[in-house]
C-alpha cells in the first residue's frame, strides 16, 4: 500500500518513520494565506484536508495521503511564523510564564474516504529573561516554526510542562493517526511486529 506524506517538514517525516511506516513525501501547493479567518481548530483541520486532498488528486485511489497542519495559540491569538527576529523575540516574550494551546490538525484520505481530526495540546514555559529570550533567538531556532519555538530542539530549554501528546506539538499527532490509520486498514504496530521478527 502507497503512502504519501503531504509536506516536506523534516520533523513530520521523522515521526512518521518512527512509526514504522514505509512513504514517500511531496510538498502540497496550497494558499495558505487565503484560508486564515478560522477559529484555530478549524484552521488546522482546513489546512491538512487542503494539503492532503492536493496531493491526493495526483495519486491512484488506492494511495493514502496524510496531511497536517499547526498553530501556536496564546489568548486567542494565532502565533504564525515570525517574519522577523523582533517577532520571534516578541513571541517568546508573550509566552514566557504562560501557558498556551498547539493545535494540530491531520487528515488521512484515500480515494473518496477523507477523515480529518485536530490534537490540542497545552504548553506551559517556565518564566524567562530577556537575556534568555534573546539567547534563545539567536541560536536561529524559533526562525521557521509556529510560535517561534521547537519543543523537540533548544525549545525543550523553556518549556516547563506539557498536557496532551508531545509529538503533536511537534508537529503530527502520533497516537491519534495510528488510531486514524486503522480506519484504513493500516496497523503500525502489526507492521511493527512483523519486522521485528
Amino acid at each position: 500500500m502507497k503512502i504519501v506524506l503531504a509536506s516536506q517538514s523534516p520533523r513530520r517525516r521523522e515521526l512518521l518513520g518512527k512509526m514504522g511506516l514505509e512513504f514517500t513525501t511531496k510538498s502540497p501547493e496550497i494558499d495558505e494565506e487565503a484560508i486564515h479567518d478560522l477559529p484555530a481548530q478549524e484552521l488546522v483541520k482546513t489546512l491538512s484536508r487542503e494539503k492532503a486532498l492536493h496531493i491526493a488528486q495526483g495519486e491512484d485511489p488506492d494511495t493514502i495521503v496524510i496531511g497536517s497542519d499547526t498553530v501556536v495559540v496564546l489568548d486567542g491569538e494565532i502565533l504564525g511564523k515570525p517574519a522577523s527576529v523582533g517577532q520571534a523575540e516578541e513571541m517568546i516574550t508573550a509566552l514566557s510564564g504562560r501557558s498556551h494551546e498547539v493545535c494540530t490538525g491531520v487528515t488521512v484520505c484515500q480515494g473518496e474516504k477523507v477523515v480529518s481530526q485536530v490534537e490540542v495540546t497545552q504548553v506551559t514555559f517556565r518564566s524567562l529573561t530577556p537575556e534568555e529570550v534573546r539567547r534563545y533567538v539567536q541560536t536561529g531556532e524559533p526562525m521557521d516554526k509556529a510560535g517561534a519555538y521547537g519543543i523537540q530542539g533548544y525549545g525543550a530549554l523553556l518549556v516547563e510542562g506539557i498536557q496532551g501528546d508531545y509529538s503533536s506539538v511537534v508537529g503530527l499527532p502520533v497516537c491519534r493517526l495510528g488510531r486514524m490509520l486503522l480506519d484504513f486498514g493500516v496497523d503500525c504496530l502489526a507492521l511493527a511486529g512483523k519486522d521485528a521478527l
